[in-house]
This record gives C-alpha cells, sequence and structure tokens, in this order.
C-alpha cells in the first residue's frame, strides 16, 4: 500500500493506493522478508497527516512486520531462509555515534524509521538489515506478534523510563494497542501496583477494567488516589494536561508518541505551573526503541505470556483499519494479513 501526499484522513478515507512494485533486491548484509503480517499504529496518521513526514514520497508504511526470510543478501548469514523474523520502527542507525555505542541507537541522528525513512511492511515483501531484525519467539502466531514489535516494545520501554516500584499507583492515559499490552506487563512485573485508566471512550474503560484496571474513566476525571506514575499514550496534548492534575509529588509522566497533535495545543494554555508541575514533578519522553528493547520485550512477553487482543484485517482494506484508528474504534491492536 503506497502513500503518495500528506492527506487529512477526517477528510481522504483512502490515503493509501494498492499498486504492483517489483520485489525488493537484499543489498550487503540485508534480508529479504516475505510479509505475513503488519501491524497498524497510530504513527501511520502522523506520517499520513504530516506531522512525522516520510522522507520520500511514494513510500510503503508500516513498522510492525513479521514475516519469514525469503532470501539473504551478500554477506546476510544471520537467519536462514525460512526462518520467522520481526522488523520494528527502527530500521537502521549508524552503529558509530557516542549513543550507538552505548546501546541508545535510538537517539542516533542517522535513526532510520521502518516505513517513514525507508519502505516498510503495509507490502508482500521488504527488506532490513540483518541485525535490525529479530527472531520471534514461537509462543504468538504472527498476528500476536505483530504488535509487540511497537505497541508492546515502546510500552517495555516507557515502563523502564518511568522507574515504577512496586506497590505504586500507575496511570494509563489513553488504551490502545500499547496500553493494554503495559497494562499485562504492570499486572505480571508490578502486582502490588494499583492501575488507573483514562480514556475517551467507554468501550476502552471497559476493557481496562476486563484487564485488571481498578479505576477507568474520562481524560478530565479525577482519580481517587494520587498517581506515583503516568504514562501518556494519547495523540493529544489536553490528556498530558489532565494527567499532572492527578500526579502525586515527585511523581514522574512519560510521554509515549513520536508527535502530538498541532489542533490540540491549546490546552496547554489551561497548564497551571502550582497545580500541575510543582513539587518536583517530571515530564519525561519516549524517542523511539532500542534493538535492546526489541529483544528484551519479546523474551519477556513470552515468559509472562502476554496475548495481544488483535483485530485482523486484509491488507486492501489498510484504509479502513486507518479510518478506524482515527476514529478510535479500537481493541486492542489492529493487524494486516498479507
Amino acid at each position: 500500500m503506497i502513500l503518495n501526499k500528506v492527506v487529512d484522513v477526517s477528510k481522504n478515507k483512502s490515503p493509501l493506493e494498492l499498486m504492483d512494485l517489483p520485489v525488493p533486491d537484499p543489498q550487503e548484509k540485508e534480508i529479504l522478508i516475505k510479509v505475513s503480517v503488519c501491524g497498524v499504529c497510530h504513527t501511520e496518521l502522523d506520517e499520513i497527516e504530516g506531522r512525522t513526514p516520510p522522507a520520500k514520497m511514494p513510500i510503503i508504511l508500516g513498522h510492525q512486520v513479521v514475516g519469514r526470510v525469503e532470501k539473504n543478501g551478500f554477506k546476510a548469514e544471520r537467519f536462514s531462509i525460512g526462518e520467522r523474523v520481526g522488523v520494528a520502527w527502527i530500521h537502521s542507525a549508524c552503529g558509530i555515534c557516542k549513543y550507538c555505542l552505548v546501546g541508545k541507537e535510538n537517539l542516533c541522528n542517522d535513526f532510520k524509521a521502518t516505513g517513514r525513512d525507508t519502505d516498510g511492511g503495509y507490502a508482500e515483501y521488504t527488506t532490513v538489515m540483518e541485525n535490525f531484525a529479530y527472531k520471534i519467539p514461537d509462543a504468538f502466531s504472527d498476528s500476536e506478534a505483530a504488535p509487540l514489535l511497537c505497541a508492546g516494545a515502546i510500552g517495555y520501554r516507557s515502563l523502564n523510563l518511568a522507574e515504577v516500584k512496586n506497590g505504586e499507583n500507575i496511570g494509563l492515559t489513553g488504551f490502545g494497542a500499547s496500553g493494554h499490552l503495559v497494562l499485562n506487563m504492570i499486572r505480571y512485573q508490578y502486582p502490588e501496583s494499583k492501575v488507573y485508566v483514562f480514556s475517551r471512550t467507554e468501550a476502552e474503560q471497559l476493557f481496562s477494567k476486563e484487564l485488571g484496571a481498578v479505576w477507568a474513566g474520562n481524560t478530565e476525571e479525577g482519580t481517587p488516589e494520587r498517581l506515583h506514575v503516568i504514562i501518556d499514550t494519547t495523540p493529544a496534548w489536553g490528556p498530558v494536561v489532565e494527567a499532572l492534575k492527578n500526579l502525586e509529588r515527585g511523581g514522574r509522566l512519560v510521554i509515549n508518541a513520536i508527535r502530538k497533535e498541532d489542533a490540540d495545543k491549546k490546552a496547554l494554555r489551561s497548564l497551571n505551573y502550582q497545580r500541575d508541575l510543582w513539587m518536583e514533578k517530571e515530564i519525561k519522553s519516549v524517542a523511539n526503541i532500542t534493538r535492546k528493547d526489541v529483544v528484551e520485550f519479546l523474551q519477556l512477553a513470552a515468559v509472562i505470556p502476554i496475548r495481544p487482543e488483535i483485530q485482523e484485517y486484509r491488507l486492501e482494506d489498510a484504509n479502513i483499519a486507518l479510518g478506524e484508528l482515527k476514529g478510535r474504534k479500537i481493541r486492542g491492536a489492529k493487524v494486516l494479513c498479507i
């Protein structure tokens, strides 16, 4: 599925076009993957609507890719033909800068994103450097594995950056693909912590309670207890401002989003320093993910085990899946079956 130009998904219901393209040829140390599924992420909406514009046009979107190795490029030796692998948001990095050398390639100036800076997985075939592909644990089906590569891995990084302690109250603002996986991680890693969920839809609130949240309400509501940590996965500014009102003194808000929607910037005007930020409250952002995040999270997810709630669509119906994501018709994660 090809994106040819930046559009507003609320006005253009079919931003992607189905096209026949030649099968890419894997270059040195690359592998060619025959794609079986690709997850659908809100970041695709950010790309389509220009908040994080693609490096080239046209481009194939998609960065939660699962498939099997079809061909090895010259000097690619890590995977066997037919082996099942995944590709995440991080497509490559320079490997020699000070960030890459300490395992923080997500901060590399030459960070390349799958489906934004290079063609992704809304396709039958894709290529990637072998060191940026991951073996998928046998515990998961292809469709279950896809959202783990982004929604799960970025949620894992968010929890690590939040520096949660068992027994602390944890808030989740937004409850889509990442939120429901984070809740599963919290229940396993921090069994004495209580989870509070903020969501705009009653369906998401009910879903969060099914998974173990002790409270769920609208973003503007106050929680019965102060929260030590809040993880925000929404595309808007409003929930960030509202979340700070519920944060305990010395608490931390972790914003897990590549971009925020500009139309919602007026919400920032309601930010009150004394009420919302004073008393050493912290705000931290998540910048992409590292390879280490993906590897560690896939191992953890297999142990727990995490079973993502998924909705499957045909590749030809990618525009329908994106439209539903835009309209907040969400229960778990959306996956395209190729």
